[in-house]
């Protein structure tokens, strides 16, 4: 099921260009069609250590005060969206009506303090608890509260929305313990936040040291090298032909090594990505393009708790740097875009544009940039795809499964 999405703002570009519809992706092994669609349906949602979490703070609160049901929507990395990251107390039946609930048409009414100021509202006769066809819809109230950061107080975090089937002067009896609740949600959130980018920065402050130490040990490597050089001009200088030959050789061998071993070290290790992670670290590499392009570029993330290992995050990056720079050499394109989503337990990353299309990667530049995103995916185990026709643009998708759930106890 795709995931319901709130706009926090709209940027709008004016251009007669428009993108008929989103990146569509279809798994290993399937064809698409009913198996597909049945697969997305019923697979089991990806619960990251942040999402259960909250919960469990969820359950707790929703217990506590005597609601029915309740959500939680946190502000995506890019601010533009409030995806749902957890909810509880629905049936399987209301679970798409809360979903749906998303759309503010109970909140109208006080759309104003939306996210401001923590308050109760008389959803009863709202448009969406009137259409709403189960029997068990039966939410008179509703409470909604900001998540924020206690560091830097009125920076938001994100909503908690607590469901009622009681009146609205009943519900407002709750507040108070409602706000508590939410403060503690709040601190949990972001202490997750917080300790995501401190092991972030000791993780790749860790990477550095270890390609400092490597990168000296190169210069044993150059230093033979040029220890055959000096050889190789004396053998060169005596005409002796078959000596040269020899030292040629090893210096040749000494430079290759040393290349393919500066090239695979620095790359991995010294890696210079923003330390909040691959979110932060691709609003800073679109913001980036926009600002030395005449190209459109839109980006889309739709996961909030984009998680992952930094081996993932890392090469994940380069991919879309690799792919970004091919559109602004190549493309010949007027716009582009970047989605990152994850579907059929896949994570999934686009990068398209409108250009010229089957001409894009160029012979001698495109094949090799397209060879390094491959070993880039591979190292993940994932895989780049790539669909392109003249006058109908290209499609670079990478997409590679969900790490396992044990994860930070094995790359930590």
């Amino acid at each position: 099921m795709r995931k319901k999405t709130i706009p926090i703002r709209s940027d709008v570009v004016s251009s007669e260009f428009s993108w008929i519809r989103d990146p569509e992706f279809t798994p290993p092994g399937k064809d698409g069609g009913a198996e597909v669609c049945l697969t997305h349906e019923f697979s089991a949602p990806r619960i990251g250590e942040l999402k259960t979490l909250l919960e469990i703070f969820l359950t707790n609160t929703i217990n506590t005060v005597g609601a029915s049901a309740g959500l939680v929507r946190l502000i995506s990395s890019d601010g533009l969206s409030l995806p749902i990251i957890s909810s509880a107390g629905f049936s399987s039946e209301l679970q798409e009506e809360a979903e749906g609930f998303t759309g503010l048409d109970c909140e109208a009414n006080d759309i104003a303090n939306l996210g401001k100021t923590i308050h109760t509202s008389d959803i009863s006769t709202c448009t969406w608890r009137q259409s709403c066809r189960h029997t068990d819809c039966s939410f008179q109230s509703l409470i909604t509260t900001p998540l924020e950061s206690s560091n830097t107080p009125g920076s938001p975090l994100g909503i908690l929305t607590l469901f009622f089937n009681t009146t609205h002067e009943a519900a407002n009896l709750s507040i108070n313990t409602v706000a508590a609740f939410a403060e503690m949600m709040s601190a949990a959130v972001e202490h997750s936040y917080v300790n995501r980018e401190a092991q972030r920065i000791e993780r790749l402050a860790a990477r550095l040291a270890i390609a400092n130490d490597i990168h000296d040990s190169l210069a044993q490597t150059l230093t033979y090298a040029r220890m055959r050089v000096s050889l190789l001009l004396e053998a060169t200088r005596h005409g002796n032909k078959l000596m040269s030959t020899k030292y040629a050789i090893d210096v040749d061998e000494a430079l290759e090594i040393a290349q393919k071993s500066a090239r695979e070290l620095v790359t991995n290790f010294r890696c210079e990505m923003n330390h909040g992670g691959l979110s932060a670290a691709l609003h800073d590499l679109t913001t980036e393009f926009s600002k030395r392009n005449k190209i459109v570029l839109e980006y889309h993330n739709r996961l909030v708790d984009l998680d992952l290992p930094l081996e993932h995050e890392i090469q994940t990056y380069y991919v879309v740097h690799e792919a970004l720079n091919n559109i602004a050499r190549h493309s010949g394109a007027t716009h582009a875009r970047l989605f990152v989503d994850a579907h059929f337990g896949y994570y999934v990353i686009t990068v398209e544009d409108n250009g010229i299309g089957a001409s894009t990667f160029s012979p001698v530049e495109g094949h090799y940039g397209m060879m390094i995103m491959r070993e880039r995916a591979h190292k993940i185990g994932g895989t780049i795809k790539v669909e392109s026709a003249a006058g109908q643009g290209t499609q670079v998708q990478l997409f590679f499964p969900e790490p396992s759930m044990d994860w930070r106890a094995t790359n930590e």
